[in-house]
C-alpha cells in the first residue's frame, strides 16, 4: 500500500491533468441533499460519471464503510492530498454548509439555552446577532438573568453590589414573580402586567431588563476598583461625644446599623442611614474593649472583667458571666461556640446553648503575658500575646472540646508562630492563613498549617493595634492614626517587591486607631479621637453624613502620634 501511494504521489501533476480533462470529480456518496456542485443536475452528474466507476462504486463504499473512522480518514487523506485545485475547491463547497450547519437551531430549545449559557457578556451579545433565532432563545432563556446569577453566586463584590443597589429581589426568583417585580419596576399598571402574563412580550421586556442591568453593574464595579486603586472615597464621620472619657475600643457593622463599644463604658448603636445613635446600652462598669454580634445577640467584653449579653433588638441585658480575673482584651463566637482572652493570660472556651446558658468548657494557660486577640474556626484556635507568640490550639467544634497546643500525649506544643519582636496587638485567622499586628510596628503573613512566617510587611511607625484581611486586601490600623490598605496576592508573591505591596495609606484620624472592619465597599474604623469614620469606596458622590468629605486622603506626612494612656488593654 505504501508503494502503491509513493507511486501515485509522484504522478501528481500528470494525474491530476490528465483527469481534469476528462471527467469531473467523482462523488463518494451518490446522493446528498447539500450537495452544492450548483452546475450539474444529479442526472447530469451521472452522465459524466465512467462506466468503470458506476460498475465498482457500490463495492468500493460497502469496503469504506466497513473500515473504522481512522481507516476512512487515512485514505480520505491520500486522495485529497492527490487532487487538483479545481477539486479541492468543489470538495470546499460542499463540506462548507456542513461544517458552518446552525446546530444551535437543529437543538431542542432546552438544549440550546443550556449551551448558549455557558456564554459570557460578550459572548451573549455577539450570539444575539446571529440570527433571530439564536435571540429567541437568548431571550425567552432569561440567558442576561443568569449570567447576572451566576456571578452572584461567584462573586462577592457582584452579591454585595446587587443587594446594597436593592436589585436582590430580581434574582433567584420564579418566572412569575419577575415578572410581575420586572414589569413593576417599568411602571406598568395591574392590568398590564396581567395581561402580559406568560407572554412572548413579556419575555422581551425582562430580556432587556436584565441585558440593560448587566452593563451598570459591571461598570459600578469598575469604577469600584478604580476608586480602592486611586484613593477615591467620601469620608463620613460620627462623633461619640463620650466625654470625659475618649474612645472607641470596638466596632462590629451590617448594611442598618453599626454598633460601637466606647471606653465611656456604654455601646452605642447607629443607623446607617442617617448616622444617628438609636441606642445607649449600659451596665459595664468599665471600658468595652471588645464585641461581637449576630441577629440575636450582642456579645461584649469589658476592663470590668465581665462578658455580658444584649438583645440585639432591644438592648436588653440577658446575661453577665464573670469568670477572668482581668480585663476581657477579645472575644469571638460562632456556631455555638465563644472563645475569650484576657489580661490575666488565659483563655477561656465556652459552650453556647442560649443566650442565658453559656458555660466555660476549658481553660487554656500558655502564654506568659496578656492575651490580646483570639480567632478561631472548626479546627484551630489561634491566640496572640504581649509575651510575643502566636500559639495554636486544636478544637473539635462538635464535641466542644479543646486540646492545648502540646499533644495529649507528649504534652508538647505543637506550634507555636514566633517572630515579631515585641507584643502581638492583633491578629485575623481564616482559612491556612494568620496575619498579625506588633507593637514592633510590623505586619507578619503566617502559614498555620507550618507554622512559617511568609511576608514581613513594614511601613506603620507605630504599634499595629487591628488588622482585618480577605481575598483580595489586608487593612490595618495602627498608634500612628493611619489606615494601610496592602495588596494581599502580592504580599504572598515572594517575588514582589516591598514597595508594591502597599496601595493606600489613609489619615483622618487625629488619634490612635483602636479597631476596624471592611468590605468589598468600605472601610469603617474608630480611635481614640472618639470618631468613627466610614470610607466609602462605593459612593464618592453622595453620603447620609452631616459631616463629610470627599478626596483621596491618602499618604500623609504628620506625625499623628498621641501619648495617650492605654491601661484598659494588655498590650504593652
Amino acid at each position: 500500500m505504501t508503494s502503491k501511494n509513493t507511486s501515485f504521489d509522484s504522478n501528481r501533476g500528470e494525474e491530476c491533468h490528465e483527469h481534469s480533462g476528462d471527467h469531473t470529480t467523482p462523488s463518494l456518496h451518490g446522493e446528498s441533499t447539500l450537495d452544492l456542485m450548483a452546475d450539474l443536475s444529479l442526472r447530469e452528474r451521472e452522465k459524466k460519471l465512467s462506466a468503470l466507476y458506476l460498475k465498482n462504486r457500490q463495492s468500493v463504499l460497502e469496503n469504506f464503510f466497513s473500515w473504522t473512522n481512522f481507516d476512512q480518514v487515512d485514505l480520505m487523506k491520500i486522495l485529497i492530498r492527490n487532487m487538483c485545485h479545481d477539486q479541492h475547491a468543489q470538495i470546499d463547497m460542499y463540506l462548507r454548509p456542513i461544517l458552518q450547519r446552525d446546530f444551535i437551531a437543529f437543538l431542542p430549545d432546552r438544549l440550546a439555552r443550556h449551551v448558549l449559557s455557558f456564554l459570557d457578556a460578550r459572548g451573549l451579545n455577539a450570539s444575539e446577532k446571529v440570527s433571530r433565532t439564536w435571540r429567541r432563545i437568548i431571550a425567552h432563556g432569561r440567558l442576561w438573568r443568569r449570567l447576572i446569577e451566576r456571578h452572584i453566586s461567584t462573586d462577592a463584590v457582584w452579591k454585595g453590589l446587587v443587594n446594597k443597589r436593592g436589585w436582590d429581589k430580581y434574582f433567584f426568583v420564579s418566572k412569575e414573580k419577575a415578572h410581575t417585580l420586572v414589569l413593576k419596576e417599568l411602571n406598568y399598571s395591574s392590568n398590564t402586567i396581567e395581561q402580559l402574563r406568560n407572554t412572548a412580550e413579556s419575555l422581551e421586556i425582562q430580556h432587556r431588563f436584565y441585558k440593560n442591568l448587566y452593563p451598570n453593574l459591571y461598570q459600578t464595579i469598575e469604577s469600584l476598583k478604580f476608586n480602592w486603586q486611586n484613593g477615591r472615597h467620601v469620608l463620613s464621620r460620627i462623633t461619640c461625644h463620650s466625654e470625659p472619657s475618649r474612645g472607641v475600643y470596638c466596632l462590629q457593622y451590617d448594611d442598618d446599623k453599626i454598633i460601637s463599644g466606647l471606653r465611656d463604658h456604654t455601646i452605642k448603636i447607629w443607623l446607617r442611614k442617617d448616622l444617628q445613635c438609636s441606642k445607649i446600652l449600659r451596665g459595664h462598669t468599665g471600658s468595652v474593649l471588645c464585641l461581637q454580634y449576630d441577629d440575636r445577640v450582642i456579645i461584649s467584653g469589658s476592663s470590668d472583667h465581665t462578658v455580658r449579653v444584649w438583645d440585639v433588638e432591644t438592648g436588653k441585658l440577658l446575661h453577665t458571666l464573670i469568670h477572668h480575673a482581668e480585663a476581657v482584651l477579645h472575644l469571638r463566637f460562632q456556631n455555638g461556640m465563644m472563645v475569650t482572652c484576657s489580661k490575666d493570660r488565659s483563655i477561656a472556651v465556652w459552650n453556647m446553648f442560649s443566650p442565658v446558658e453559656i458555660v466555660v468548657r476549658r481553660v487554656l494557660l500558655a502564654h506568659r503575658a496578656a492575651v490580646n486577640v483570639v480567632d478561631f474556626d472548626s479546627k484551630y484556635i489561634v491566640s496572640a500575646s504581649g509575651d510575643r507568640t502566636i500559639k495554636t490550639f486544636f478544637a473539635n467544634s462538635s464535641q466542644f472540646e479543646i486540646y492545648k497546643v502540646w499533644s495529649t500525649d507528649t504534652c508538647e506544643f505543637v506550634r507555636t508562630m514566633v517572630g515579631h519582636r515585641r507584643g502581638i496587638a492583633c491578629l485575623q485567622y481564616h482559612d491556612q492563613l494568620v496575619v498579625s499586628g506588633s507593637s514592633d510596628n510590623t505586619i507578619r503573613l503566617w502559614n498555620i498549617e507550618f507554622g512559617t512566617c511568609l511576608r514581613v510587611l513594614e511601613g506603620h511607625e507605630q504599634l499595629v493595634r487591628c488588622i482585618r484581611f480577605d481575598a483580595k486586601r489586608i487593612v490595618s490600623g495602627a498608634y500612628d492614626g493611619k489606615i494601610k490598605v496592602w495588596d494581599l496576592q502580592a504580599a504572598l508573591n515572594p517575588r514582589c517587591p516591598p514597595d508594591r505591596i502597599c496601595l493606600l495609606t489613609l489619615v483622618e484620624h487625629t488619634g490612635r486607631v483602636f479597631r476596624l472592619q471592611f468590605d468589598e465597599f468600605q472601610i469603617i474604623s474608630s480611635s481614640h479621637d472618639d470618631t468613627i469614620l466610614i470610607w466609602d469606596f462605593l459612593n464618592p458622590e453622595h453620603s447620609p453624613s452631616s459631616d463629610q468629605s470627599s478626596g483621596n486622603s491618602i499618604a500623609a506626612n504628620a506625625d499623628l502620634h498621641r501619648n495617650l494612656d492605654d491601661s484598659d488593654n494588655g498590650i504593652p
